[in-house]
């Protein structure tokens, strides 16, 4: 039974690997952010663990996906496989670009495209930014999250291989 959470930058791959591995899937940023706020506001971290926490509860095998590393730590105990997506920025960047609308965030094409240069210029800083959605962040997920075996945690550094990857 898989229970696995994916974190890496914004535009990494992950929310599509997600999607490919067939299982319920809870992409974080459905959660991290009080609904219909502005500016946009995160919501309290423990409204958002209940969440995580019920969403886990509810199925047998999962997947919990995104950028904030303080929202996949609350996942990381319940899970059996840790995943971290970093194509490098690049590669990040041009999936950001070709991104389709996403209506779970936005309300139309327009107002995503109208965010898309913030996004870019936050994809850039993620090797130097120093909060929870940082490189600096995921990288010590990455190293305190001990399984069973070497398959229990997995770095994905290309396109290619995560394109390959099969959980």
């Amino acid at each position: 039974m898989s229970r696995i959470v994916i974190v890496g930058n914004s535009g990494s791959g992950k929310s599509t690997l997600a999607a490919r591995l067939q299982l319920p899937h809870l992409d974080l940023d459905t959660l991290a952010w009080q609904p219909s706020v502005t500016p946009p506001t995160r919501r309290e971290l423990a409204d958002s663990a209940a969440a995580i926490g019920a969403f886990c509860d509810a199925h047998d095998a999962w997947v919990v996906e995104g950028c904030y590393g303080d929202l996949a730590e609350l996942a990381l105990p319940r899970a059996n496989l840790l995943v971290l997506v970093e194509p490098g920025v690049d590669a990040c960047i041009a999936n950001a670009r070709a991104r389709p609308w996403e209506p779970h965030k936005y309300a139309s094409p327009q107002a995503q495209d109208a965010n898309l240069e913030m996004l870019i210029e936050w994809i850039r800083a993620y090797a130097t930014r120093d909060d929870t959605c940082s490189l600096r962040a995921h990288r010590a997920l990455f190293d305190r999250f001990a399984g069973d075996t070497d398959r229990d945690k997995i770095e994905l550094t290309t396109r290619e291989a995560i394109a390959a990857y099969r959980a």
